[in-house]
């Protein structure tokens, strides 16, 4: 009722009404739907197929995107945005791999790749910049599994504005390079 008001006062006014409508549909639907975003973020050259599997099955879920996150460490004597390479071709290959894998499954994907002195200072840098409603982070394991350590854990689970599930290999989950989440 009130929407067939407005649209009355603007074509009296001369304005658009299909543009004023439209946009009053538009600003309900983004009031209603917020974004859904579940970050996974990871380090090195391999990860928790579980950690992935387990990312994908929310997304879909809740109708989410998933942004994959690599967290590159830049050392001290190097500017923070520096070029890194070697860095970046590892996170890429990476990358690549998880979005073709939730491409497949119909989630959709923006990946990033975020610097820091730490994993913990590019974590901190990725959940200031970039709004995410789940963390889905695989931990560091007992065969050989790069991840965050346990106090970066605890700080995640202290200072992250959303939800945060930890996922601890098992020892039977195939981490390694690429082939860890392919399949």
């Amino acid at each position: 009722m009130i929407e067939h008001v407005l649209i009355a006062l603007a074509l009296a006014l001369g304005l658009g009404g299909g543009y004023l409508l439209a946009r009053s549909r538009l600003w309900r639907r983004r009031e209603a739907e917020p974004v859904h975003r579940i970050l996974l973020p990871f380090t090195g050259t391999a990860i928790s197929r579980r950690a992935v599997d387990a990312a994908l099955r929310l997304a879909r879920a809740e109708h989410a995107e998933l942004m994959p996150a690599y967290l590159a460490q830049v050392p001290m004597r190097l500017p923070l945005e520096c070029a890194i390479p070697r860095e970046a071709g590892r996170a890429m290959a990476m990358l690549e791999t998880i979005e073709q894998r939730a491409t497949a499954q119909g989630v959709p994907v923006d990946a990033r790749i975020e610097r820091g002195r730490s994993y913990r200072h590019a974590l901190a840098r990725l959940l200031e910049g970039e709004r995410v409603d789940r963390v889905v982070v695989p931990a560091g394991s007992s065969n050989g599994a790069e991840g965050l350590s346990g106090d970066d854990l605890v700080w995640l689970l202290e200072k992250a504005p959303a939800e945060v599930v930890i996922l601890r290999p098992a020892a039977d989950d195939a981490v390694g390079p690429l082939a860890a989440i392919s399949g």
